[in-house]
């Protein structure tokens, strides 16, 4: 006799199965995380120092928009990297 949740764990397998990825794709999927970390870290690096120097010139309202800056290019480059991914996957 099987458990509810083994029950649901088999209804939601057959609504959406699980995807088997090749060797390629995961080489793809790993690389394109790897590329997105360098270029989300060099934005952080550079935005950080530049959040520094306003905190040191006591430039509160550049503080403000720096760190703004900094969500908003985060955020855009981690829903590039997963529409990548989407289309690695896709493939």
């Amino acid at each position: 006799m099987k458990s509810a949740f083994e029950l649901a764990m088999e209804r939601l397998e057959k609504e959406s199965p699980t995807q088997e990825l090749t060797e390629e794709q995961k080489a793809k999927l790993s690389e394109l995380s790897k590329v997105y970390e360098a270029k989300i870290a060099d934005k952080e690096l550079f935005l950080n120092g530049e959040i520094a120097k306003a905190e040191a010139a006591g430039e509160f309202d550049q503080i403000e928009q720096l760190t703004k800056q900094l969500v908003s290019e985060r955020k855009v480059l981690e829903e590039e990297l997963e529409q990548k991914k989407n289309e690695v996957r896709g493939s």
